[in-house]
């Protein structure tokens, strides 16, 4: 018998909770008032009662209101206000209307519908897709939701699937007693399972399709995070999840007594307390108390004015616990870090993918839907790694980048790490740096400046080494790893170029000594089982030597030459009726570049981590690389013209200030000194949506502008031009500089500036054309863009010159 938890939306199914207190449910270590204090926070407590202390965890906003006439249909928004646990079971919404009447419930939601839908500068649309085009793109939305890690915190929504906890697995492993926590805790405790069953009657599918790409924009404290998904993809969730949904939209045409009355109720009621709204300010808190009495108030059945939370017994006593709990155990700094890690982890449902310590892990009735596109690499590939020392293993710079800036090297696996916001997370990666130790070489690269020659020769005879070790002829690493975008020869692991930057050396050592140690079912093998090397023959069969070396060479990032045994396939990409576009990596557009080819025999690239058309090319579309991921290295096919690849939009504060450049590694500095350089200057990529004939559309923002970034093909008689066209939405006016060319430029015109290999026409706006300081006889040509509040467009018009 399943029955829900309404707080926090949990569903508890069968036994509770076997780790933690059964207050939440799920694979935690928090006792009762740890717990109680998790749900004192998420439920708002403090918005009304005096004496709260500040919690550890991140405060947890209320949904943004605003526009919630857009989003939400009016039928339910009245619904839910009049009885929140009715319409949506499991919310966190408490009943303000509990010791009204009936016939007073509805009046007074009906006035509050009427006051919230008129806040909205637009009405919820009523439009639908056609059945056909429907019914397909919720099937992609159904393999999608079951694959992207929906599942984690929602459980299934297929009752098809239910029952079924095998993972898929490569038929050439033997079956074998699961026996890592990783992939299967097993049942002992509930899962996660958020219901989602009224999201049919709350959106349309238009706006859930809004919500679902940009969920911080309305909840604002990542309780329900970015899952990363492109427009497309968001479409498909919400036609799968409103599939269901036969009743039209019902507009509301809201009635001025109405608005009126519930502009006074929304005071009355003291919603200001939690819903942010202008022209409102909360009431003044509640008299602190050191005891609750369960028999009043909000936590109590009892029929008085407060609001009513409907909550579970042990939800109670664990409010009540922590309520009651003194300061009297003194906790130490780790001790403290260790609740509040815990505490993080379980609110943000991190334990729904990952496991820490002993706790956490995939439930078993979720476990088959955690799937990869590498079945050989067994767990490894499907599953979502360890937090277990993770403080000890990531570089601190890469796991800000992860938990911020949507980093994810792991290509083979479906689930995808979701996004909770910056300011929600801020605290974590200092937690887990005090937290986690690994006691270890540090492997420091000498600085090539103060190195003697004694130095260099032990750095190039470790660094031969280490070339020899991932190579065929020595442990083989590259046999499933693949190196510097070139595919393995059997599995399609994590590129082996990532781990300088990625990796802490002390835990670098350590796994490679015993893998099995951090990860019990990995597929991973070990060279040095027990310490002793088994390539004797390389540096005297030292193994704290091998090791160092294997670092040394992996130091030198992508200008390290491949080991022996990497094999590139060459294949060139041709452009028929229709733009073809292509990601890897490449030399005119960085780390995450996508090449696009258009009909017209003209190609550009986009550097998708600094948000800059990086290169232009007349001809043939691209030469790639074959990698194990699906899209390997790329360059033209055809002599490109570069352009410089730092972000291409940034606020100055002055015409004086230098322009954001993009740190440059070289062969002597090979750590990147800035490595959330683009997130430092405001920048942000949001995905890409393609139109009818293939053609991009990028999504990406500077600071709090959006940008949609297009470029199409213009022919004329006597040749073939670029033109590029930026949509940015500003939520109010402000500055924004463009950097629109670099180089030898010449200006013909106030609006056309050339270079000797392209002439750029640019929009009629405030241009500057100053000097490269570091660049003789180079410039660079600043837009000063002055922006409306809304929608604004620029127009660019990219035409190549003929050598």
């Amino acid at each position: 018998m399943t029955r829900v938890l309404p707080l926090i939306a949990f569903v508890l199914a069968g036994s509770v909770a076997a780790a933690g207190d059964p207050a939440i449910p799920g694979h935690h270590p928090l006792s009762q008032s740890e717990a109680g204090s998790v749900l004192i926070s998420e439920l708002r407590c403090a918005a009304c009662h005096d004496g709260i202390g500040r919690s550890s965890l991140p405060e947890k906003t209320a949904p943004n209101l605003s526009q919630v006439g857009s989003r939400i249909r009016p039928d339910y928004l009245q619904r839910f206000l009049e009885s929140p646990s009715a319409a949506h079971p499991g919310t966190t919404m408490p009943d303000m209307l509990a010791s009204q009447p009936a016939s007073e419930r509805q009046a007074i939601a009906e006035a509050l519908t009427h006051f919230l839908v008129a806040q909205s500068s637009t009405q919820l649309g009523t439009t639908n897709p056609d059945s056909e085009s429907a019914e397909a793109t919720a099937e992609q939305g159904k393999n999608l939701f079951h694959s992207v890690g929906c599942v984690a915190c929602h459980g299934s929504q297929d009752s098809s699937a239910a029952g079924n906890t095998e993972p898929p697995k490569d038929p050439a492993q033997e079956d074998e007693e699961d026996a890592d926590v990783a992939a299967a805790p097993g049942k002992a405790f509930a899962p996660v399972n958020v219901p989602i069953g009224h999201v049919a009657a709350k959106y349309s599918t238009d706006s859930l399709r809004q919500f679902l790409f940009q969920p911080l924009q309305v909840r604002a404290s990542g309780r329900m995070p970015d899952m990363k998904l492109t427009p497309a993809e968001s479409s498909a969730i919400a036609q799968y999840l409103t599939r269901t949904t036969t009743t039209p939209v019902k507009p509301l045409t809201t009635d001025a007594t109405l608005v009126e009355k519930g502009r006074a109720l929304f005071k009355e009621l003291n919603c200001a307390a939690c819903h942010a709204l202008p022209g409102f300010t909360a009431a003044a808190l509640l008299p602190a108390t050191n005891k609750i009495d369960s028999t009043k108030g909000c936590l109590s059945k009892a029929n008085d004015r407060s609001p009513k939370y409907s909550l579970e017994q042990s939800q109670v006593d664990a409010i009540a616990a922590s309520w009651s709990a003194t300061s009297s155990n003194a906790k130490t700094p780790a001790e403290s870090d260790q609740i509040t890690l815990a505490k993080t982890l379980t609110t943000f449902r991190c334990i729904a993918c990952h496991v820490r310590d002993d706790y956490g892990g995939v439930h078993d009735s979720h476990n088959e839907f955690f799937v990869g596109s590498e079945l050989k690499l067994g767990d490894d590939g499907r599953i979502p790694p360890p937090l277990t020392l993770v403080g000890a293993k990531l570089q601190p710079a890469w796991m800000k980048r992860v938990l911020f800036d949507g980093e994810s090297i792991r290509f083979y696996m479906s689930t995808r790490m979701p996004q909770y916001g910056t300011a929600n997370l801020r605290h974590l990666p200092d937690v887990f740096a005090r937290l986690d130790h690994l006691d270890g070489p540090g492997m420091l690269i000498p600085n090539p400046e103060t190195q003697n020659d004694e130095e260099r020769e032990r750095e190039k005879r470790l660094r031969a080494a280490g070339r020899e070790l991932l190579g065929d002829k020595g442990a083989n690493c590259i046999a499933c790893h693949t190196f510097n975008g070139k595919a393995a020869q059997l599995n399609q692991g994590i590129d082996l170029l990532t781990s300088y930057q990625r990796l802490q050396p002390a835990w670098f050592n350590a796994y490679l000594r015993n893998p099995g140690a951090f990860r019990p079912r990995t597929v991973m093998p070990t060279a040095w089982p027990n310490g002793r090397a088994v390539f004797t023959t390389i540096l005297d069969g030292n193994t704290d030597q091998q090791i160092e070396s294997i670092w040394y060479y992996l130091s030198l990032g992508t200008s390290a030459a491949d080991p022996p045994g990497v094999r590139g396939v060459s294949t060139k990409l041709e452009v028929a009726d229709q733009a073809v576009l292509h990601r890897g990596r490449s030399r005119v557009a960085g780390f995450r570049g996508i090449a696009v080819g258009l009909p017209e025999k003209i190609s550009y690239a986009f550097n998708a981590e600094t948000g800059t058309l990086s290169a232009i090319w007349p001809g043939d579309f691209i030469h790639v690389n074959w990698s194990g991921q699906g899209s390997g290295d790329f360059n033209p096919a055809s002599d490109p013209i570069t352009l410089a690849q730092d972000v291409s939009f940034a606020q100055l504060s002055s015409e004086n200030d230098a322009w954001p450049l993009m740190p440059v590694m070289t062969k002597d500095a090979r750590r990147n000194p800035n490595p959330l350089y683009p997130k430092n200057v405001g920048y942000q990529f949001r995905g890409y949506v393609l139109d009818e004939h293939f053609v991009p559309t990028f999504l990406y923002r500077s600071g709090a502008v959006e940008m949609e970034d297009t470029c199409v093909a213009v022919r004329t008689d006597t040749s073939v031009q670029l033109r590029r066209i930026i949509q940015l939405q500003a939520p109010e006016e402000q500055p924004l500089w463009f950097r629109a060319l670099t180089g030898d430029i010449q200006k013909e015109s106030e609006t056309v500036f050339h270079t000797n290999r392209l002439r750029l026409t640019i929009p009629n706006v405030e241009a500057m054309l100053r000097p490269l300081a570091e660049t003789p006889g180079q410039s660079e040509l600043l837009l000063n863009l002055q922006l409306p509040q809304g929608k604004s467009t620029l127009e660019f018009l990219y035409e190549p010159v003929k050598k």
